[in-house]
C-alpha cells in the first residue's frame, strides 16, 4: 500500500470520527428538536438573538459576518423578529444604507429565557460527571475550539512588553499550574521557578537582562527571561505560552526577542536548560539555531526524565 493510499484511509477514518461526534453532540444538546431548548427559536435564530444581546448596537452586515450567514437568510430572520416585536431598527448615523439593530424589552426577555435554559441544560449534563471528568471535558472542548478557530481569530494581534508589577507572580503561578496539569510535576518545580524569578529581581541588570511578557486582548499569555550567566554567556529561562494561544508563533517570537537582545547586549552565546518531554519548546529552540550539546538523566519534580543543555553561538 502506498503512503498516499494510507493517508487517504486515515483521512476517511478522521472524517467518520468527526461526523460521529457531531451526531452524538447535537443529540446531547438538543439542537435537533424543532425549537432550541424547547423554545420557539431555531438554533440560528437563537445565535442571532445572542449576538444582538451582546452588542449595544449592531447591524445586519456585522451579524452576517460574525456568524458567516447568508445576507438574504439573515434578512428573513430579522424581518420575522421585527414582526414579533423582538427588535427595533434605527437609521445608522454613520451609514444611511445601514440600520442599527437593538433588542426590544420583549427581545431581551427572549434572550434571558434562552440563556437561562441553556445554563440549566449544560448544568444538567455536567452534574452527571465527577469534578475530574468535568475538567477533562472542558479541556477537551478547549482543544477543539483552539484547533478549529478561524484564521482571523487565531491571528488576533498580541504585543510583547517589559514586565510590570504583578507579572512575576503570574509567571510563578502559571508555571506551577500548567506543569502540574500537563506533566504532573510537583510543587518543587514551582519552588524552582520562584527562586529563578526572585534572583532575577534581586540582581536585575536592564542593560544585559530582560523579561518579556506576551499580552493578547489585555491578558497575559506568555513570558520568557534572558539573564546574565557570565560576561560572554546569556541564559534563556522560563519560556511559557498559554495553551489557548499555542500555534500562533508567540513562543518563537519570544525566543527571537531573546536572541536579538543578546546580540545587541554583546553576548557571544545563549545557553538554556530544558528536558526531553517539552517537545514544542525543543522544536522552537532548534528552529532558532540552538543545538543540543549535553543530556543526562535526572530525577526531579517527582519524575525521571532527560535534562538537556542547548547552546546558540551568536
Amino acid at each position: 500500500m502506498s503512503m498516499t493510499q494510507h493517508s487517504d484511509f486515515e483521512c476517511l477514518d478522521c472524517v467518520k470520527a468527526v461526523r460521529r461526534f457531531n451526531r452524538f453532540y447535537t443529540q446531547q444538546i438538543g439542537v435537533l428538536h424543532e425549537g432550541l431548548l424547547k423554545s420557539p427559536f431555531s438554533l440560528t435564530e437563537a445565535r442571532v438573538i445572542y449576538e444582538l444581546a451582546h452588542h449595544e448596537k449592531t447591524t445586519a452586515t456585522k451579524i452576517a459576518k460574525e456568524l458567516s450567514l447568508d445576507a438574504g437568510y439573515l434578512s428573513r430572520i430579522l424581518c420575522n423578529f421585527k414582526k414579533r416585536g423582538l427588535i427595533d431598527k434605527q437609521p445608522s448615523e454613520i451609514d444611511g444604507r445601514q440600520s442599527v439593530l437593538v433588542l426590544t424589552e420583549q427581545g431581551q426577555d427572549s434572550f434571558n429565557m434562552l440563556n437561562a435554559c441553556s445554563q440549566k441544560e449544560i448544568e444538567e449534563i455536567l452534574n452527571k460527571l465527577s469534578s475530574e471528568n468535568q475538567n477533562r471535558l472542558v479541556k477537551a472542548m478547549g482543544v477543539i475550539e483552539e484547533l478549529l478557530a478561524t484564521r482571523s481569530e487565531s491571528q488576533a494581534p498580541y504585543v510583547l512588553r517589559p514586565h510590570q508589577p504583578g507579572d512575576l507572580g503570574w509567571i510563578v503561578h502559571r508555571h506551577g499550574v500548567l506543569y502540574a496539569e500537563e506533566y504532573n510535576w510537583d510543587e518543587q518545580f514551582e519552588a524552582l521557578v520562584a527562586s529563578i524569578v526572585a534572583k532575577f529581581v534581586q540582581d536585575y541588570d536592564p542593560k544585559q537582562e530582560r523579561c518579556w511578557i506576551a499580552e493578547r486582548d489585555g491578558e497575559i499569555v506568555g513570558s520568557v527571561f534572558l539573564v546574565k550567566q557570565s560576561d560572554e554567556v546569556a541564559k534563556l529561562r522560563l519560556l511559557l505560552v498559554e495553551p489557548k494561544v499555542r500555534g500562533l508563533g508567540i513562543g518563537t517570537r519570544l525566543v527571537n526577542e531573546c536572541v536579538r537582545f543578546a546580540r545587541q547586549a554583546g553576548y557571544s552565546r545563549i545557553t538554556l536548560w530544558t528536558n526531553n518531554v517539552l517537545q514544542a519548546a525543543r522544536h522552537i529552540y532548534e528552529v532558532a539555531g540552538f543545538r543540543l550539546i549535553r543530556s543526562e538523566e535526572n530525577y526531579n519534580f517527582g519524575h525521571y526524565w532527560i535534562g538537556e543543555t542547548w547552546n546558540l553561538e551568536l
